[in-house]
């Protein structure tokens, strides 16, 4: 008796372990994926499955989108979980981020130019990546800002993009403000943040 195939639900996607081996994915095949595919980020042609958020870390990361979204200025617009081609074989994919208005509703994955802040919200899995690989890789992509939010209790880290300049000849980021109180700033808008409305 002939069985068809099995369903491909009961087959987790996962990447190619030869393209992983061979670092060979690009920005266009994070295009391509299918939709049963996890969430992903793509460093130096590796496929990275990132990780599963905690209900801390989705309602920081909701409280903050809701209250941009309410106060953000009319050329900018608030998202989340949206991808930054940051190069032709690397994108991350920040917690929240604020993107320029007029940017076709089905875009999936944006241009550094196309995003004014990326927002990281640390995890304890996140700890390394969040606080020293993700701005590097932000800042050399001129993405103009930058926020950590560590949890526990929560604190805001606010950066701007500066003239100082690293041993590798890129820019870097500057600490504006941080606080786990009031975050208050004059751009990318002018913002009075109080952290407790991003507290869950």
């Amino acid at each position: 008796m002939s069985v068809g195939p099995a369903p491909t639900s009961a087959f987790p996607w996962r990447p190619d372990p030869i393209r992983q081996l061979l670092t060979d994915y690009r920005l266009d095949d994070l295009l391509t994926l299918p939709p049963e595919a996890p969430s992903v980020e793509l460093v130096d042609g590796i496929i990275h499955l990132t990780p599963f958020p905690t209900l801390g870390h989705q309602g920081i990361a909701s409280l903050l989108a809701i209250w941009l979204r309410s106060r953000v200025p009319a050329h900018l617009r608030a998202a989340q979980a949206v991808s930054i081609g940051l190069d032709v074989d690397s994108s991350r994919r920040p917690d929240v981020l604020l993107h320029h208005a007029g940017l076709p509703s089905d875009r999936s994955l944006l241009r550094p130019a196309d995003v004014v802040l990326a927002v990281e919200i640390v995890s304890p899995g996140t700890r390394r990546v969040d606080r020293f690989a993700k701005p590097g890789e932000y800042a050399a992509a001129r993405i103009p800002f930058y926020w950590r939010i560590e949890q526990d209790p929560v604190h805001l880290y606010a950066y701007r993009l500066g003239e100082r300049i690293g041993p590798g000849g890129e820019r870097q980021y500057e600490l504006v403000d941080d606080s786990s109180e009031v975050i208050e700033l004059s751009e990318p808008f002018a913002i009075k943040l109080p952290i407790a409305e991003i507290r869950p």
